[in-house]
């Protein structure tokens, strides 16, 4: 039954689901069209909105790209490819492989996004080369099912934001001013009613995505041309003032220098808090480091960017869909002073109670986080409607906000923007995996509104 329902979610996104671009322009339309009636604004107005927000992600559209880029350089460099190739010798067989991806990529989000993000897509492509019979968009798909448990991690931004100290008689920002001290990560990341979902989802997702390989000729394996092993880069003697520089191991060491000494600062003065700026800088260190010369990195980082191209394309159009979502009139010049974000909240505010907020919230953010799929700009939104409306029904404040978290991890497994790093290392396109990241939606989606309806119940009940 179960493997049943798995092949009509694959057939149906497959024969479905767009290209990731047409899919962000169809969402484009939709909110353009939603938004026009539930917030009584114009037309003229929408596309001020849209265009006011297209540019407004552009620092974390190159950060974004630089993931990939970084990442995907630093996988191709001599050393990591023997590192790789170790780990993807240990499963022996295609539920092995799985269950080992899914259990790394889960690790690797809940420490750090960034770098979740592409490790077990990474793996997953190494793995497939071995010549061990796993389904390829599968394996990939269960690579990315580990970015489920991102915002309940240590890289979460939501838990991380309110864990930082407002200024002595300001309160933290986006919470509508409900919050004027911090909420510590014991009371959100570290709750047990947040441990208890992410060990849920790192003993049900890899079972989940074992029980969705296919059987015999339904195995998609690896496209023959990604078994190619490039051919080593061919360096002759430098002979010109130029080629001695772009060769100069000094050059590279230097910068190296520069890049480790940063890291150590940064890190002793801040705490080992990793945000993409840091990660990057990581990338770029060992990525360095790992090819020994300049002239060699800057080949590799020319073939891996790209793959680039998807990002740098549709990030803005996102951007343009947060500005749609978050675009409010006020009352005076013919709106109602509520953005569509905000309609959409306050319908699932009007519903809930002291023990059901919690679940009503995560649900809330599932549905907000297809339209605005960055959790920073979701938390911008919907962090002044759901924190103050927690605080008056009574509900901690932890939790209204892990409930934003979790429902703005939750629906990445139906959004393809999060997925683009991962797809371009996989050669793959979003409609082979998506079919699969339905299942792990569904899945997660009971887990996550178990915790949730437990914690309320436990607490408030």
């Amino acid at each position: 039954m179960f493997k049943k329902i798995t092949n009509a979610c694959v057939k149906l996104v497959q024969r479905f689901l767009p290209d990731p671009f047409i899919f962000c322009i169809i969402l484009t339309i939709i909110t353009f069209v939603a938004a026009i009636p539930l917030t009584r604004q114009n037309p003229l107005q929408m596309v001020l909105h849209w265009g006011n927000g297209v540019w407004v992600l552009l620092a974390f559209s190159m950060q974004m790209a630089l993931v990939l880029v970084l990442g995907s350089a630093m996988a191709n460099s001599p050393p990591m490819k023997k590192l790789l190739k170790a780990l993807a010798s240990i499963p022996k067989t295609p539920a092995q492989a799985i269950v080992l991806i899914t259990v790394i990529s889960l690790l690797a989000c809940w420490l750090n996004w960034g770098f979740g993000l592409i490790v077990g897509a990474i793996l997953a492509k190494e793995i497939s080369k071995t010549g061990l019979k796993v389904d390829y968009p599968l394996i990939i798909a269960a690579a990315y099912s580990g970015f489920l448990i991102w915002h309940a991690g240590l890289s979460g931004s939501i838990p991380l934001g309110i864990a930082t100290a407002p200024a002595a008689g300001q309160a933290i920002v986006n919470t509508g001013g409900v919050l004027t001290e911090a909420v510590p990560i014991g009371s959100t990341v570290f709750s047990w009613w947040n441990l208890l979902i992410c060990a849920g989802l790192f003993v049900f997702l890899p079972i989940v995505n074992v029980a969705m390989h296919p059987k015999g000729d339904d195995i998609k394996l690896i496209n023959p041309a990604l078994l190619k092993e490039e051919e080593e880069e061919v360096i002759k003697t430098p002979e010109t003032p130029a080629e001695k520089v772009e060769n100069s191991r000094i050059l590279q060491w230097i910068t190296i220098i520069l890049a480790v000494v940063y890291l150590i600062r940064r890190m002793t003065s801040s705490g080992f808090a990793l945000d993409l700026n840091i990660v990057n800088m990581i990338f770029l260190a060992l990525g360095l480091i790992f090819y020994g010369k300049p002239i060699l990195y800057v080949r590799a980082i020319a073939k891996a960017a790209k793959e680039a191209g998807p990002i740098l394309l549709q990030f803005p159009f996102y951007a343009g869909i947060q500005g749609l979502m978050v675009g409010a009139t006020a009352v005076a010049a013919g709106g109602t002073g509520l953005s569509l974000a905000a309609v959409i909240s306050n319908a699932f505010v009007s519903i809930s109670t002291r023990v059901t907020f919690p679940l009503f919230t995560f649900l809330s953010a599932g549905i907000v986080n297809i339209f605005i799929p960055s959790g920073g700009g979701q938390w911008a939104v919907q962090g002044p409607i759901m924190m103050p409306a927690g605080q008056a029904l009574g509900v901690e404040p932890a939790l209204s906000a892990m409930g934003v978290a979790w429902g703005d991890a939750w629906t990445n497994m139906i959004q393809p923007f999060w997925a683009l790093p991962a797809l371009g290392i996989a050669g793959l396109g979003a409609r082979n995996i998506m079919g699969y990241c339905v299942m792990a939606l569904l899945v997660s989606g009971i887990i996550i509104c178990a915790g949730f309806i437990l914690a309320g119940v436990v607490i408030y009940g």
